[in-house]
């Protein structure tokens, strides 16, 4: 019963991935399902749930949240679409106590981060391919996307976000000197479809939450092995990203379709040559170097502060954005101010302040959009959680999720004194997090039930009685 609860939480985003990422209704009520089927055969197993006061707070914030979100349908314009919010929430409570139950102990933990590494390799390689043999694979078009990755998620910016996480744990299996050489090797070479995956998304944000990630993972390891295998890992998907670019039929879709099979067959050669040659010298090079790193003193706070501050600007930048006019697909977005967001965030803004205690209704955040916008865009979220929960949900909703994630914070770092194999999963945490108010992840279950079942793992590993050795990496 472990065993089918494991393969449930671990396969289920990746499966959910190519039914739009979950967007919809219908395959979320499926997830739902499996994921609360999980907790069912986890309980049956005689699995328990983590105790201690962090994961209490963190699952209350949660079930709460949720609870408040199906409460909101009372004064929500469009039930409806309250009790859709809900759902979400709801798929989100089952997928964390699922992971919490049965994906416990250094062994689960690590199959666990392969697991869900490989699931993001299998959904950016399957973009990817409709590029590569434009010929032969035809996927729907998105004429939003404007030449940008999107499939099998059809949204381009979390389809970068998935990129960014895999790609961080890529780089902490990579830098794990407790797994074999040859693993470690492969996951140098996945970084290569990854890194062109996530240029290809021309995701502003994708790219920060990655680097977050990194930073995250550096600091939390403190060993010189994870250092280097984070720059193998972001050398190899630089330089395949870099190569590749430069073929506009394949980077953005320009050109006769002819001329577009002709540059995704250069580009699957560099891509797989950048693979080859990394992961073989990666291979050549390594080593079981498991001294510390030399850090700063308070690294982990100066390194905080750095994400924060990062964030921070972009939210700035994102306040002085031209609006109305988005760049298109190309690399040359990636260093525009063109973007519709402030715009989203001030309606969300006008509306909390319309209703600040209970919000204007879940998922009701677009029908103010309607109400006040001055552009001609039509759009369905805020593009940001916290000012999306604060808008629909209000100071209480935001104090819920709030109470979420500093319990997760805090069992984040519990786990990590006590159980440190699980640096990978509070390191892609952070480039979820980091990305999370900049875009509305959280109504794409693919890729945030990733990052649910990563914190379902940092809880379990929380409540462990006994610490466990830290691996030498």
């Amino acid at each position: 019963m472990l065993t089918a609860s494991r393969v449930l939480l671990l396969a289920g985003p990746t499966a959910l991935a190519f039914f739009a990422g979950g967007y919809f209704q219908g395959p979320r009520s499926w997830a739902g399902a499996g994921v609360w089927l999980a907790v069912l055969l986890g309980l049956a197993a005689g699995a328990r749930p983590p105790r201690g006061r962090e994961a209490l707070a963190t699952f209350a914030g949660l079930a709460l949240l949720a609870a408040w979100t199906l409460v909101s349908i009372t004064w929500a314009p469009v039930q409806n679409d309250a009790y859709q919010a809900g759902q979400i929430v709801l798929l989100y409570v089952g997928g964390l106590l699922a992971s919490s139950l049965v994906l416990r102990g250094r062994p689960v933990a690590a199959v666990a981060e392969l697991t869900l590494a490989a699931g993001t390799l299998v959904v950016i390689g399957y973009g990817i391919a409709g590029r590569l043999l434009p010929g032969i694979l035809h996927y729907a078009a998105v004429p939003t996307a404007e030449g940008r990755l999107n499939q099998p998620l059809t949204y381009w910016n979390a389809l970068g976000e998935l990129a960014a996480i895999g790609l961080v744990l890529l780089a902490r299996i990579a830098g794990d000197v407790t797994r074999p050489r040859l693993l470690r090797a492969a996951a140098v070479c996945a970084s290569a479809p990854l890194g062109t995956g996530l240029y290809l998304a021309v995701s502003r944000g994708a790219l920060f939450a990655y680097f977050a990630g990194i930073v995250a993972l550096v600091t939390i390891v403190r060993r010189r092995e994870q250092l280097r295998a984070v720059v193998w890992t972001l050398a190899v998907a630089a330089v395949a990203s870099a190569a590749t670019s430069q073929l506009g039929g394949f980077a953005s879709l320009q050109g006769t379709l002819a001329h577009q099979e002709t540059q995704g067959i250069v580009a699957f050669v560099i891509i797989v040559a950048v693979a080859a040659l990394g992961g073989a010298a990666a291979l050549a090079w390594a080593s079981e170097d498991d001294r510390p790193l030399v850090l700063p003193r308070h690294s982990s706070l100066l390194a905080a502060g750095v994400i924060v501050a990062g964030l921070a600007v972009a939210i700035v930048l994102g306040a002085h954005e031209r609006q109305g006019g988005v760049a298109n697909g190309t690399s040359s977005r990636l260093t525009s101010l063109s973007s519709d967001r402030y715009a989203y965030w001030s309606v969300a803004i006008r509306a909390f302040r319309s209703e600040p205690l209970h919000g204007v209704g879940a998922g009701n955040w677009n029908v103010y959009w309607l109400r006040w916008r001055h552009l001609t865009e039509s759009a369905q979220d805020a593009h940001s959680l916290p000012l999306q929960v604060l808008a629909e949900l209000g100071v209480v909703g935001i104090v819920l999720l709030a109470t979420f994630v500093v319990g997760l914070l805090l069992a984040a770092r519990r786990a990590l004194a006590r159980a440190p194999h699980t640096a990978g999963a509070a390191a892609a945490l952070v480039a979820y997090f980091a990305h999370a108010p900049l875009d509305w992840d959280w109504q794409m279950p693919a890729v945030t039930l990733v990052a649910i079942v990563l914190a379902g793992i940092v809880l379990g590993a929380s409540s462990d009685r006994r610490p466990q050795p830290a691996p030498t990496g």
